[in-house]
C-alpha cells in the first residue's frame, strides 16, 4: 500500500487568526464552507477546534463515498488536524501569515491507498478530485473571512 496525498492552497485576504478561527469553528461555520460533496454533517463532541468530534459523508465521485468520523487536534499554532476514526485518512489545515492582513491556507490529506492497478488509478486520480473539492472549500473560506475582515 502506498500513501496517497492531495494538497491545495490559497492566499486569503484576511488575517491568519480570523482564517484559523473560522476553520476551527465546527459548530457554526465549518458546515457553510463545505460544498455538495459533503453530507450528513454533525458535530458529535466539542465544536471549536481541539477535542471536536465531527461526522460527515464525503462523496468524492459518483461511486466513491467515504463515511468520516473525525477527531480534531491542534498540534501547533495555525495547525488543525482531522484524523478519521473510520480509515487511515488524515487532513491537516495550516494557516500562516502571507503579508499584511493576508494568510496562506494549506490543506493536505493523506491516506493509505489500495495496491495493484486500483491503487495506481487511486494515486493518479484521487488527489486531483480531492484538490478540486478542497479548492472549493478554500474559496468559501476566503469569501467567509474576507467578508468578515471588511466589517
Amino acid at each position: 500500500m502506498a500513501q496517497v496525498e492531495a494538497t491545495t492552497e490559497r492566499i486569503i485576504a484576511a488575517d491568519p487568526e480570523t482564517v484559523f478561527d473560522t476553520l476551527a469553528d465546527y459548530e457554526n461555520t465549518r458546515a457553510k464552507l463545505l460544498p455538495g460533496h459533503f453530507s450528513e454533517y454533525e458535530v458529535r463532541e466539542g465544536g471549536d477546534g481541539e477535542g471536536t468530534l465531527v461526522h460527515w459523508r464525503l462523496q468524492a465521485t459518483s461511486k466513491r463515498v467515504r463515511d468520516c468520523l473525525l477527531e480534531v487536534t491542534e498540534p501547533g499554532d495555525g495547525r488543525l488536524v482531522e484524523k478519521d476514526r473510520n480509515s487511515s485518512m488524515v487532513t491537516t489545515w495550516t494557516v500562516t501569515p502571507a503579508g499584511e492582513g493576508s494568510s496562506k491556507a494549506v490543506v493536505t490529506t493523506v491516506w493509505d491507498g489500495a495496491g495493484g492497478i486500483g491503487g495506481f488509478f487511486e494515486r493518479t486520480f484521487a488527489p486531483k478530485g480531492l484538490n478540486r473539492i478542497y479548492d472549493e472549500v478554500l474559496g468559501r473560506l476566503a469569501k467567509e473571512t474576507e467578508k468578515g475582515s471588511t466589517d
